[in-house]
């Protein structure tokens, strides 16, 4: 094989797909779709993709890394599992969403202003600090995730809303200020510290 066809077929090995079978949950899977599109019809978020997932895993074995990594679309998953329920060779669609997702924010390429992963990092950072979710915490810093003018148009249109939850017995204002969480916080701690570790040694992000 010449020098030049050489360079060819290494410009066009897909690297890509052996790095998504390796460190997505599910990745493996990528390369069994059909190109049916049953999963972005079934889904209800269907019409506004970037990328809808037929295009995704299609755009991964064309090895179109950064397309892929820094889209929206992975973040537009809302769990329904439609996909999967639909799709005719039972692809984990929406497990490989999640993970192509959670992937980019690990290699700190994900969109910083797609709302889901804001609303994600939000909730995480809310339900691991305690062990279990202060609800009202929780509201009020998405209430403010677009900042403070944001907040208080939010909140004015809430009111209503808040009011009757807070006459029928649903909003406690205390918990903000009351909420304890679970027994052995520390524990739940070092647990996840050492989760992250095996993960980025397993993925060689460490």
């Amino acid at each position: 094989m010449s020098d030049a066809n050489t360079a060819m077929v290494e410009k066009y090995r897909n690297n890509f797909l052996k790095e998504v079978e390796a460190n997505v949950e599910e990745g493996e899977w990528v390369k069994m779709c059909m190109q049916c599109g049953v999963c972005s019809g079934s889904c209800p978020f269907g019409p506004h993709w970037e990328h809808p997932p037929q295009e995704i895993f299609m755009m991964i074995r064309a090895g179109k890394r950064d397309e892929v990594l820094h889209s929206d679309s992975m973040w537009m998953c809302t769990s329904c599992y439609n996909c999967i329920v639909r799709c005719p060779r039972e692809l984990p669609i929406t497990h490989i969403m999640h993970g192509l997702a959670n992937y980019a924010h690990r290699l700190g390429i994900a969109p910083k202003m797609n709302p889901t992963r804001r609303f994600a990092k939000i909730f995480w950072d809310n339900i691991t600090k305690s062990g279990r979710v202060n609800e009202l915490s929780l509201s009020l810093k998405l209430y403010r995730m677009d900042g403070w003018v944001s907040f208080v148009k939010k909140g004015l249109q809430m009111a209503g809303v808040g009011l009757g939850m807070f006459k029928t017995g649903r909003l406690d204002a205390m918990a903000l200020f009351t909420h304890k969480g679970i027994e052995g916080k520390k524990g739940l701690h070092a647990m996840l510290k050492k989760a992250y570790e095996i993960e980025d040694k397993r993925k060689g992000l460490a």
